[in-house]
Formats: C-alpha cells, structure tokens, sequence
C-alpha cells in the first residue's frame, strides 16, 4: 500500500500548486519587485528606484487616510457582521419559544421564511447593491430622506454620502447588510449540527436562552466564527470595499477622500494616474496589512477544539 504513494502525492498537486504558483505566487513576486521601480504601467522601460516608492508612501497623506478608513472597516465590519449573523442565527434555529407538541428546541416563527429574506442579498451583485444604496442615499430624492420628509422630520435630512462625517459609516452600512446573510446561512448550518439533547440538557437545568448561546453554541461554534472573521476582514480590505466606495461615493473616494481605502487607491494611483510602480507599492502594504490582520484573529482566536 505504501508503494509509490509518494509519486501519487506528487501527481495530483502538482498541476494545482503550478496553477497557484502561477497566477497566485508569481504576481505577488512581480509586484514586489515593480514596487521598487518607477514604471508607468505603460512603458516597457523603467529603472530600479530603491526604497523612494516606501519613502513617498510613508509621507503620503492620503495613503494615512486610507489604512485608516481600511483598518476601520476590517475592524468595525466584522465584528457588527459576524455578532448580527450570530444573533439571527440562534434565533432562527434555537431561540423560539416551546410550541406545545412540538420540539423543546427551535427557532422562531417563520425561521425558514427569514432564512431566505437574510440570504436574499446574496443573489445580487455588489454592484447592483451599491447602485441601489447610492439612489437611496440621494439628499434630494433618495428613499431615506424621502421617509423623513414622510413622517414629518424635514428638519432632518443628512447629506449621507456628501458629509465626511457620515460617508465611511454609509458605506459601511451597505457592506453589512450586503454579506450579513451569507454568515446567517453558514451559521445555521452550523447551528443544525449540534446536538439539541445539549440545549434540552442546559434547559432542565434552567439555563437562560442567552447562557446556552454563550455556553454551547458559540464554544462550538468557534471555528466556523473565527474562519468567518477572517473572511469578512479580507473582503472589508478587498473587493468588496473598493466596489462600493468605487460606486457610490463622490470623486470616488470622497468627499475630501473620507472613504477612500486602500484597494481604492491602488487602483486609481494605477489607472487614473498613471503611476503603476508607486501604486504596487500601496498594494504590498495591503498585503501586509491582510495578513497581519489574519495572523491577529487567528492568533488571538486561538483555543481548545471542542468535539460533540
């Protein structure tokens, strides 16, 4: 059995490690060394510049602004994404009432009906989600302000998207509502697996519904929250915050840059000024600051694996 197991390994990763190394490994390389040129993005000539790319990043303003807003939303993002999923979740499958004749544990009322309406956004492109945010946010017309003009606060009508103030929150706000459902689903999923005879043991015993969420389901939860952490981090640094401050902002990254972020700016130092070398510089300070965002959750994350 042991014969040839080691050129069977070798088989099947080999095309995939290629592939990764390749598409993955390779472009990293590439941007790291681009990062100490000064090349267009446009030329096929450029020369080594040493460190000036890092010296201009670390007396750039607006790169400040942008880790900040970044830091922000890999911070803030998580936390209310994953606590929102983790509430409607355990009240989707655990925190209903007991029905007589029916299961001593289970979710509220209509709990596969709310499954579908917090997954809903899931079916719509981001993009989608960040023009219809945009419309609603509009000060004159917008959906928000037309229901404050509706209920008689006209003295109340925020800028939203045109006030620094309230910008990087509005945004913010769009990214939870857009990715809140994809963690209730995978929640629930988890949720469905424990053991009710845990919760129907904890309930004789006259645990509360908040002393069983604290003390079954989220310690056996912990590793699908702290895979989850780390997911929304990487998509509140990547993607998804580019596509949405790209879409619904003023400049985009506006106003005064109060929303840019840092995948924003690579972008626009890129393609819209025509600075590729100095924008790969921003975009190593990205990968940085992802995985040292990862390595931090999954640092402190760290505990004993419980089995059931």
């Amino acid at each position: 059995m042991q014969h040839g197991k080691y050129r069977f390994i070798v088989g099947f990763l080999a095309l995939p490690l290629g592939l990764y190394a390749l598409f993955v490994v390779w472009p990293f390389i590439q941007s790291i060394y681009y990062s100490f040129t000064d090349w267009t993005g446009l030329s096929p000539e450029f020369k080594m510049v040493g460190l000036d790319n890092y010296r201009r990043m670390l007396d750039d303003e607006i790169f400040w602004k942008s880790l900040q807003h970044s830091l922000m939303f890999a911070i803030v993002l998580p936390l209310v994404t994953i606590s929102l999923a983790l509430f409607f979740a355990f009240m989707i499958n655990v925190g209903g009432r007991r029905r007589k004749g029916g299961p001593a544990i289970s979710g509220v009322r209509g709990s596969s009906f709310y499954k579908i309406v917090y997954f809903f956004p899931q079916v719509l492109s981001i993009a989608i989600v960040a023009l219809l945010f945009a419309f609603a946010y509009n000060p004159d017309s917008g959906a928000i302000n037309s229901f404050l003009r509706g209920i008689g606060l006209d003295d109340i009508q925020p800028l939203w998207l045109g006030d620094p103030d309230l910008a990087l929150w509005c945004v913010m706000a769009v990214l939870v509502w857009s990715t809140v459902g994809f963690f209730v689903v995978l929640f629930s999923a988890g949720m469905a697996s424990i053991p009710a005879d845990l919760y129907e043991a904890a309930l004789l015993d006259g645990a509360s519904r908040a002393a069983t969420f604290f003390r079954i389901t989220l310690p056996l939860l912990w590793d699908t929250v702290q895979s989850g952490w780390v997911y929304m981090g990487i998509l509140a640094l990547g993607a998804e915050s580019f596509a949405v401050v790209q879409i619904m902002t003023t400049g985009p990254g506006g106003p005064d840059y109060s929303t840019t972020v840092m995948v924003l700016y690579v972008y626009q130092k890129a393609f819209r000024d025509g600075q590729a070398a100095y924008a790969t510089t921003i975009g190593v300070a990205l990968l940085v600051v992802t995985l040292a965002f990862a390595a931090v959750v999954l640092r402190l994350g760290r505990r004993e694996r419980l089995e059931y």
